[in-house]
C-alpha cells in the first residue's frame, strides 16, 4: 500500500461576481491580478456564457491588505464605467419619452378640438402636426442623443479602463 504524499492544507476565501458576457473575460483577467483564480468546483455550464463568475484565493496571501485596497479601487472603477455606459442611454431615453409625451398631449388637444361643438378644424390641424411630429421624432432624437453622449463619454470610459489596467499592474507586482 503506497501512500500519496500529503499536500498542505490551503484555506480559501471565495467570491462571486455578477458578469455579463462581454465583461466575464475582463473580470477573470483582472481578478487574477488580485490573487483570485477561477473556482474549478463551481465552473459555469458548458456552452453558456457565465452570468456569475466564481473565484477563490488563498486566505494567507502575502500583501492581502494592499491587494484588497487595490481591488476595491478596481471595483469602484468598474462601477463608474458601467454608470458612464448607461448614462447615455438613460438621458436619450428620458428626452425621447418627454418628446413623445408632448406629442401625445398635442394629439389629445387636436382630438378635443375636433370633437368640440362646433369643430375647430384649423386648431385640430395646428395641434395634430406637432402631435405627429412628437410621435415620430423620438426615434431619431434617441439615436442622435445616444451617439452624442457616447462620443462625449468614450474618452472618460477609456481613461477609467486605463486606470483599471494600472491597478491590475500594481496588484500583479505585489503577488
Amino acid at each position: 500500500m503506497t501512500q500519496q504524499p500529503s499536500r498542505p492544507y490551503i484555506g480559501y476565501e471565495y467570491k462571486e461576481i455578477p458578469a455579463t458576457g462581454k465583461d466575464a473575460s475582463l473580470l477573470l483577467d483582472c481578478y487574477e491580478s488580485f490573487g483570485w483564480v477561477p473556482d474549478e468546483n463551481r465552473a459555469p455550464a458548458p456552452g453558456r456564457q457565465p452570468s456569475v463568475v466564481y473565484l477563490k484565493r488563498d486566505r494567507k496571501i502575502v500583501n492581502k491588505m494592499e491587494l484588497t485596497r487595490l481591488q476595491r479601487n478596481f471595483e469602484s472603477c468598474m462601477q463608474e464605467i458601467a454608470m458612464l455606459e448607461q448614462s447615455g442611454r438613460r438621458t436619450a431615453l428620458m428626452w425621447a419619452l418627454l418628446v413623445g409625451l408632448a406629442g401625445t398631449a398635442f394629439m389629445a388637444g387636436s382630438v378635443f378640438a375636433v370633437t368640440s361643438t362646433p369643430p375647430r378644424i384649423l386648431l385640430t390641424i395646428l395641434l395634430a402636426v406637432p402631435g405627429f411630429a412628437g410621435w415620430v421624432l423620438p426615434v431619431f432624437l434617441y439615436r442622435f442623443l445616444l451617439q452624442s453622449r457616447t462620443r462625449r463619454t468614450r474618452p472618460l470610459i477609456d481613461a477609467k479602463y486605463e486606470e483599471v489596467y494600472q491597478l491590475c499592474e500594481k496588484s500583479h507586482a505585489l503577488l
